[in-house]
């Protein structure tokens, strides 16, 4: 048996064993994903609201500056949106408007050169919509209600999710010093490495999407205000979500802005939504990415698209959102850990004990800025 073959078939099982192994975790992950959707957000409102809560702990007891940071967010994610339906119902009469008028403007801009389209096709085309909707009408009743008990599980998941994160918050350094110390002692001070890199790349990433998404929405809703585009309030709340999804939340936010300045405001507007759409990316990909998340996560914009791309078909809208920092996560343990392998071997006295000071049995303050409070 030729050498190269026994090599390939040797790097060929074990390839197949850690990819059965994988599939396996993230068929259970599948089949209990409302809990692991739970814990993840758990662990982003942790990354958020850990700073604040530590900074308030200076003043006041533990679990009261958990509470203040917990409930101080919950009023201003409730602030925002009570503005944002404020201002949708402020302008409905308006928005109906403008809507019943663009509509009739884009139907007399088709029928134009260079498009030419028959009018008696739109209105066919209108026609059949009504017709499909009435005919369909059970669908469309069973489908709102479907919605509906789906709407109780994603209220389920945010509940779980809200619970998670305070005992994360108040105590996430001692739970994983008590995951760590379960270990066998070999594997304590790897997992220690581990666990701190995981958390420094996910904390990093985590901020530093908030800015660009911050930053983002403060831009397009300045711009669509500037245009007197309606509903700006909203779109740029939609454009701050968006760009939780990397590479390709963004432009789908604007695409929606460009309809509603097309329907509201004509083609010109529409045409420099558009436009706005390639400054926005320019910015987000040259200057706020590169700025912002080069330090926490280091990844090829490659292999970003096609973690989105691969956690969209996997998992949805939640897999594209958590596959970046998933993979940048993996990533930097993988660094980590083969740097600090690397060092063990090159030190004269070997690693440190799992005693040391870098043990799961004595983590650092919680406070400070390299604690590996990972949850």
């Amino acid at each position: 048996m030729p050498d190269a073959l026994r090599t390939a078939a040797a790097y060929a099982w074990r390839v197949i064993v850690v990819a059965v192994a994988v599939y396996s975790v993230f068929a259970v992950l599948g089949r209990f994903h409302e809990i692991a959707v739970a814990v993840f957000l758990g662990l982003v409102l942790t990354a958020v609201l850990r700073p604040a809560a530590d900074l308030v702990a200076r003043v006041l007891p533990r679990p009261l500056a958990v509470a203040v940071a917990l409930f101080g967010s919950i009023a201003l994610v409730l602030g925002v949106f009570a503005l944002v339906g404020e201002a949708v119902a402020g302008e409905r009469t308006t928005l109906v408007r403008e809507f019943g008028s663009g509509i009739e403007r884009i139907e007399n801009w088709l029928e134009q050169p260079p498009f030419r389209v028959d009018p008696e096709a739109l209105t066919d085309v209108q026609s059949r919509i009504g017709r499909l909707l009435s005919d369909h009408r059970s669908a469309v009743v069973s489908e709102a209600l479907s919605g509906a008990g789906r709407l109780v599980e994603v209220l389920t998941v945010f509940a779980l999710a809200l619970f998670c994160s305070v005992f994360f918050i108040h105590s996430g350094d001692r739970q994983w010093g008590w995951f760590c110390s379960q270990l066998p002692l070999g594997t304590r001070e790897r997992a220690t490495v581990a666990g701190r890199a995981a958390w420094r790349t996910f904390t990093g990433y985590t901020h530093g999407i908030l800015l660009v998404a911050a930053t983002n929405a403060v831009l397009v809703g300045i711009a669509l205000y500037a245009l007197s585009v309606p509903l700006a309030l909203p779109l740029a709340l939609l454009e701050f979500f968006a760009a939780f999804i990397p590479l390709v939340g963004s432009p789908i936010a604007l695409a929606v802005a460009a309809v509603v300045a097309l329907a509201a405001k004509g083609p010109v507007i529409a045409a420099v939504v558009v436009a706005l759409i390639v400054v926005i990316g320019q910015i987000e990909g040259h200057l706020l990415h590169p700025i912002v998340m080069s330090w926490a996560v280091r990844l090829h914009p490659v292999v970003v698209a096609l973690s989105v791309v691969g956690g969209a078909v996997a998992a949805g809208v939640v897999g594209a959102v958590a596959a970046v920092p998933l993979v940048a996560v993996v990533w930097s343990v993988r660094q980590a850990l083969r740097k600090s392998r690397l060092s063990g071997s090159q030190s004269p006295s070997g690693p440190e004990s799992p005693s040391g000071p870098e043990s799961p049995s004595g983590p650092k303050s919680p406070a400070g800025p390299e604690n590996p409070s990972t949850p």
